[in-house]
Protein backbone atom coordinates (compact mmCIF):
# COMPACT_ATOMS: atom_id res chain seq x y z
CA UNK A 1 0.00 0.00 0.00
CA UNK A 2 1.30 3.45 -0.93
CA UNK A 3 2.02 5.71 2.08
CA UNK A 4 -0.06 8.86 2.43
CA UNK A 5 1.45 12.01 1.01
CA UNK A 6 3.12 14.26 3.55
CA UNK A 7 1.89 17.47 1.89
CA UNK A 8 -0.91 18.75 -0.32
CA UNK A 9 -1.18 16.85 -3.64
CA UNK A 10 -0.61 19.97 -5.72
CA UNK A 11 2.89 20.27 -4.24
CA UNK A 12 3.94 17.53 -6.68
CA UNK A 13 1.51 18.24 -9.49
CA UNK A 14 2.90 19.64 -12.76
CA UNK A 15 0.88 20.89 -15.71
CA UNK A 16 1.49 19.98 -19.35
CA UNK A 17 -0.79 22.13 -21.48
CA UNK A 18 -2.17 20.40 -24.57
CA UNK A 19 -2.82 22.60 -27.59
CA UNK A 20 -3.03 19.97 -30.35
CA UNK A 21 -6.31 20.18 -32.33
CA UNK A 22 -7.35 16.63 -31.38
CA UNK A 23 -7.46 17.61 -27.70
CA UNK A 24 -8.00 21.36 -27.55
CA UNK A 25 -11.31 22.83 -28.72
CA UNK A 26 -10.85 24.81 -31.97
CA UNK A 27 -11.26 28.53 -31.36
CA UNK A 28 -10.18 31.91 -32.78
CA UNK A 29 -6.78 33.17 -31.67
CA UNK A 30 -8.15 35.60 -29.10
CA UNK A 31 -10.41 32.96 -27.59
CA UNK A 32 -7.52 30.49 -27.40
CA UNK A 33 -5.48 33.02 -25.45
CA UNK A 34 -8.38 33.59 -23.08
CA UNK A 35 -8.80 29.84 -22.63
CA UNK A 36 -5.10 29.45 -21.87
CA UNK A 37 -5.24 32.34 -19.40
CA UNK A 38 -8.20 30.73 -17.64
CA UNK A 39 -6.44 27.36 -17.50
CA UNK A 40 -3.25 28.81 -16.03
CA UNK A 41 -5.13 30.96 -13.52
CA UNK A 42 -7.13 27.91 -12.39
CA UNK A 43 -3.88 26.01 -11.82
CA UNK A 44 -2.22 28.95 -10.07
CA UNK A 45 -5.19 29.55 -7.77
CA UNK A 46 -5.00 25.88 -6.72
CA UNK A 47 -1.30 26.10 -5.88
CA UNK A 48 0.18 24.34 -8.92
CA UNK A 49 3.65 25.79 -9.52
CA UNK A 50 5.13 23.72 -12.37
CA UNK A 51 4.55 23.74 -16.12
CA UNK A 52 6.13 21.33 -18.61
CA UNK A 53 6.38 22.43 -22.25
CA UNK A 54 7.30 21.09 -25.68
CA UNK A 55 8.87 23.12 -28.52
CA UNK A 56 6.08 22.49 -30.99
CA UNK A 57 3.08 24.29 -32.37
CA UNK A 58 2.18 27.59 -30.72
CA UNK A 59 2.07 26.30 -27.14
CA UNK A 60 5.01 28.40 -25.96
CA UNK A 61 3.64 31.58 -27.56
CA UNK A 62 0.23 31.04 -25.97
CA UNK A 63 1.83 30.46 -22.59
CA UNK A 64 3.89 33.61 -22.93
CA UNK A 65 0.78 35.68 -23.55
CA UNK A 66 -1.25 34.10 -20.77
CA UNK A 67 0.95 33.83 -17.66
CA UNK A 68 -0.72 35.16 -14.49
CA UNK A 69 1.05 38.18 -13.03
CA UNK A 70 3.07 37.63 -11.06
CA UNK A 71 3.58 34.13 -12.43
CA UNK A 72 4.00 31.40 -9.81
CA UNK A 73 5.23 28.85 -12.33
CA UNK A 74 8.61 27.25 -12.82
CA UNK A 75 8.93 25.88 -16.36
CA UNK A 76 10.61 22.82 -17.81
CA UNK A 77 11.50 22.92 -21.51
CA UNK A 78 12.07 19.98 -23.81
CA UNK A 79 14.98 20.37 -26.23
CA UNK A 80 14.59 19.50 -29.90
CA UNK A 81 16.19 16.27 -31.13
CA UNK A 82 19.95 16.24 -31.66
CA UNK A 83 19.32 15.12 -35.25
CA UNK A 84 18.49 18.78 -35.94
CA UNK A 85 22.07 19.71 -35.02
CA UNK A 86 23.77 20.90 -31.86
CA UNK A 87 23.52 24.56 -32.81
CA UNK A 88 19.80 24.15 -33.43
CA UNK A 89 19.31 22.46 -30.03
CA UNK A 90 20.96 25.39 -28.27
CA UNK A 91 19.24 28.07 -30.34
CA UNK A 92 15.81 26.49 -29.88
CA UNK A 93 16.30 26.21 -26.11
CA UNK A 94 17.00 29.94 -26.02
CA UNK A 95 14.09 30.63 -28.34
CA UNK A 96 11.72 28.71 -26.07
CA UNK A 97 12.42 31.16 -23.27
CA UNK A 98 11.95 34.13 -25.60
CA UNK A 99 8.60 32.83 -26.87
CA UNK A 100 7.37 32.38 -23.30
CA UNK A 101 8.68 35.76 -22.20
CA UNK A 102 10.91 34.22 -19.54
CA UNK A 103 14.40 35.38 -18.54
CA UNK A 104 15.25 31.83 -17.46
CA UNK A 105 13.73 28.37 -17.18
CA UNK A 106 13.80 25.83 -14.42
CA UNK A 107 14.67 22.64 -16.33
CA UNK A 108 15.99 21.89 -19.81
CA UNK A 109 15.49 18.26 -20.85
CA UNK A 110 17.10 16.21 -23.60
CA UNK A 111 14.10 15.01 -25.60
CA UNK A 112 15.14 11.36 -25.66
CA UNK A 113 17.76 9.20 -23.97
CA UNK A 114 18.78 7.93 -27.39
CA UNK A 115 20.25 11.37 -28.13
CA UNK A 116 22.63 10.94 -25.20
CA UNK A 117 23.54 7.37 -26.15
CA UNK A 118 24.54 8.41 -29.67
CA UNK A 119 27.83 9.72 -31.02
CA UNK A 120 26.97 13.33 -30.17
CA UNK A 121 25.64 12.53 -26.72
CA UNK A 122 28.50 14.01 -24.74
CA UNK A 123 28.67 17.13 -26.91
CA UNK A 124 24.90 17.58 -26.55
CA UNK A 125 25.14 17.31 -22.78
CA UNK A 126 27.92 19.88 -22.69
CA UNK A 127 25.72 22.32 -24.65
CA UNK A 128 22.96 21.93 -22.08
CA UNK A 129 25.39 22.32 -19.22
CA UNK A 130 26.72 25.51 -20.81
CA UNK A 131 23.19 26.97 -20.88
CA UNK A 132 22.87 26.07 -17.21
CA UNK A 133 26.22 27.66 -16.40
CA UNK A 134 25.08 30.87 -18.11
CA UNK A 135 22.01 30.97 -15.89
CA UNK A 136 19.44 30.40 -18.66
CA UNK A 137 18.26 27.18 -17.02
CA UNK A 138 18.58 26.22 -13.39
CA UNK A 139 18.74 22.47 -14.00
CA UNK A 140 19.30 20.01 -16.87
CA UNK A 141 18.16 16.45 -17.41
CA UNK A 142 16.67 14.00 -19.87
CA UNK A 143 13.55 12.06 -20.79
CA UNK A 144 13.85 8.27 -20.72
CA UNK A 145 11.84 5.07 -20.81
CA UNK A 146 12.57 1.84 -19.00
CA UNK A 147 14.07 0.47 -22.19
CA UNK A 148 16.69 3.26 -22.17
CA UNK A 149 18.36 2.15 -18.95
CA UNK A 150 17.75 5.46 -17.15
CA UNK A 151 19.78 4.60 -14.05
CA UNK A 152 22.91 3.79 -16.07
CA UNK A 153 22.49 7.02 -18.04
CA UNK A 154 22.03 8.97 -14.82
CA UNK A 155 25.24 7.53 -13.40
CA UNK A 156 27.07 8.52 -16.57
CA UNK A 157 25.74 12.05 -17.02
CA UNK A 158 24.71 13.01 -13.47
CA UNK A 159 21.54 14.93 -14.43
CA UNK A 160 19.55 17.12 -12.09
CA UNK A 161 16.24 15.74 -13.40
CA UNK A 162 15.03 12.58 -15.13
CA UNK A 163 11.52 12.33 -16.56
CA UNK A 164 10.11 8.83 -17.03
CA UNK A 165 6.67 7.34 -17.82
CA UNK A 166 4.97 5.66 -14.86
CA UNK A 167 1.33 4.79 -14.20
CA UNK A 168 -0.92 2.14 -12.71
CA UNK A 169 -0.79 0.12 -15.95
CA UNK A 170 3.00 0.32 -16.27
CA UNK A 171 4.48 0.07 -12.80
CA UNK A 172 7.92 -1.16 -13.88
CA UNK A 173 9.75 1.96 -12.62
CA UNK A 174 8.37 1.17 -9.15
CA UNK A 175 8.63 -2.61 -9.20
CA UNK A 176 12.18 -2.58 -10.60
CA UNK A 177 13.37 0.05 -8.15
CA UNK A 178 14.26 2.55 -10.88
CA UNK A 179 12.55 5.51 -9.21
CA UNK A 180 14.28 4.80 -5.91
CA UNK A 181 17.65 4.26 -7.61
CA UNK A 182 17.38 7.57 -9.45
CA UNK A 183 16.39 9.43 -6.29
CA UNK A 184 19.30 7.76 -4.52
CA UNK A 185 21.64 9.32 -7.07
CA UNK A 186 20.34 12.76 -6.11
CA UNK A 187 18.12 13.04 -9.19
CA UNK A 188 14.77 14.85 -9.11
CA UNK A 189 12.37 12.27 -10.55
CA UNK A 190 9.48 13.51 -12.69
CA UNK A 191 6.88 11.01 -13.93
CA UNK A 192 4.80 11.45 -17.07
CA UNK A 193 2.09 9.44 -18.87
CA UNK A 194 0.28 9.19 -15.54
CA UNK A 195 -3.01 8.49 -17.34
CA UNK A 196 -1.30 5.80 -19.45
CA UNK A 197 -1.54 8.18 -22.40
CA UNK A 198 -5.30 7.86 -22.51
CA UNK A 199 -5.67 4.10 -22.13
CA UNK A 200 -7.30 4.38 -18.72
CA UNK A 201 -10.25 6.13 -20.38
CA UNK A 202 -10.40 4.09 -23.60
CA UNK A 203 -12.96 1.53 -24.74
CA UNK A 204 -11.80 -1.70 -26.34
CA UNK A 205 -13.28 -0.49 -29.64
CA UNK A 206 -11.05 2.61 -29.67
CA UNK A 207 -7.73 0.89 -28.93
CA UNK A 208 -4.97 1.23 -31.54
CA UNK A 209 -4.37 -1.99 -33.46
CA UNK A 210 -0.99 -2.65 -31.82
CA UNK A 211 -2.67 -2.54 -28.39
CA UNK A 212 -5.81 -4.54 -29.20
CA UNK A 213 -4.45 -7.52 -27.27
CA UNK A 214 -4.62 -5.41 -24.10
CA UNK A 215 -8.39 -4.98 -24.34
CA UNK A 216 -9.31 -7.73 -21.89
CA UNK A 217 -6.68 -6.67 -19.33
CA UNK A 218 -7.75 -3.02 -19.54
CA UNK A 219 -11.38 -3.96 -19.06
CA UNK A 220 -10.39 -5.98 -16.00
CA UNK A 221 -8.50 -3.05 -14.51
CA UNK A 222 -11.40 -0.67 -15.06
CA UNK A 223 -13.80 -3.21 -13.58
CA UNK A 224 -11.68 -3.49 -10.43
CA UNK A 225 -11.66 0.29 -10.09
CA UNK A 226 -15.42 0.44 -10.59
CA UNK A 227 -15.98 -2.27 -7.98
CA UNK A 228 -13.87 -0.21 -5.54
CA UNK A 229 -15.90 2.88 -6.53
CA UNK A 230 -12.73 4.68 -7.59
CA UNK A 231 -12.59 6.96 -10.61
CA UNK A 232 -9.70 6.06 -13.00
CA UNK A 233 -8.32 9.60 -12.87
CA UNK A 234 -8.39 9.56 -9.08
CA UNK A 235 -6.57 6.20 -8.98
CA UNK A 236 -3.98 7.30 -11.54
CA UNK A 237 -3.09 10.45 -9.65
CA UNK A 238 -3.15 8.82 -6.21
CA UNK A 239 -0.73 6.14 -7.38
CA UNK A 240 1.84 8.59 -8.72
CA UNK A 241 1.44 11.45 -6.24
CA UNK A 242 2.08 9.10 -3.33
CA UNK A 243 5.29 7.57 -4.67
CA UNK A 244 7.98 8.82 -2.23
CA UNK A 245 10.85 9.05 -4.79
CA UNK A 246 8.79 11.23 -7.16
CA UNK A 247 9.27 15.01 -7.10
CA UNK A 248 6.78 15.93 -9.86
CA UNK A 249 3.77 14.28 -11.47
CA UNK A 250 3.00 15.67 -14.92
CA UNK A 251 -0.67 15.72 -15.94
CA UNK A 252 -1.69 16.88 -19.41
CA UNK A 253 -4.73 19.15 -19.62
CA UNK A 254 -6.35 21.00 -22.50
CA UNK A 255 -8.76 23.34 -20.71
CA UNK A 256 -9.66 24.92 -17.39
CA UNK A 257 -12.43 22.32 -17.05
CA UNK A 258 -9.91 19.50 -17.38
CA UNK A 259 -7.65 21.28 -14.91
CA UNK A 260 -10.48 21.42 -12.37
CA UNK A 261 -11.16 17.70 -12.90
CA UNK A 262 -7.49 16.86 -12.31
CA UNK A 263 -7.40 19.01 -9.17
CA UNK A 264 -10.55 17.40 -7.79
CA UNK A 265 -9.13 13.92 -8.44
CA UNK A 266 -5.78 14.85 -6.89
CA UNK A 267 -7.46 16.09 -3.71
CA UNK A 268 -9.71 13.04 -3.36
CA UNK A 269 -8.81 10.60 -0.57
CA UNK A 270 -6.17 8.08 -1.62
CA UNK A 271 -7.97 4.79 -2.30
CA UNK A 272 -6.99 1.56 -0.56
CA UNK A 273 -6.22 -0.58 -3.61
CA UNK A 274 -4.02 -3.52 -4.47
CA UNK A 275 -2.02 -1.44 -6.91
CA UNK A 276 0.07 -4.29 -8.30
CA UNK A 277 -3.09 -6.11 -9.44
CA UNK A 278 -3.93 -3.19 -11.76
CA UNK A 279 -0.71 -3.36 -13.79
CA UNK A 280 -0.49 -4.92 -17.23
CA UNK A 281 1.74 -7.99 -17.48
CA UNK A 282 3.69 -6.71 -20.50
CA UNK A 283 3.35 -2.92 -20.60
CA UNK A 284 6.35 -2.08 -22.79
CA UNK A 285 4.13 -1.24 -25.79
CA UNK A 286 2.62 1.65 -23.84
CA UNK A 287 5.82 3.68 -24.18
CA UNK A 288 5.98 3.48 -27.98
CA UNK A 289 5.18 6.53 -30.10
CA UNK A 290 5.30 10.19 -29.20
CA UNK A 291 1.67 11.19 -28.75
CA UNK A 292 -1.29 10.17 -26.66
CA UNK A 293 -2.50 6.74 -27.73
CA UNK A 294 -6.07 7.90 -27.25
CA UNK A 295 -6.29 11.46 -28.57
CA UNK A 296 -9.30 12.63 -26.58
CA UNK A 297 -8.05 11.53 -23.17
CA UNK A 298 -6.80 13.76 -20.41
Amino acid sequence: MIPAAASLPVAKLALAVVTEPERATPAPVGAREDAMRSLLQTAADAGVTRVATRPQGDQERLLGQAWPFPSPFSVSVRAVAVSEGLDRVEARARRSLERMGLPRGDVLLVSGAGDLAGAEGRALWERLQALKDRGLYRRVGFLATMEDGPVLLARRFQPDVVQIPCNILDQRPVADGVLSDLAGLGVDVHVSSVFARGLLFANRETLPIHLSAYGVALSRTRRRLAEARVDPMQAALAFCLNLPPVAAVIASVASAAEMRAVLAAAHAPSPDLDWSSLALEEPAALTTGSHDLISNAA
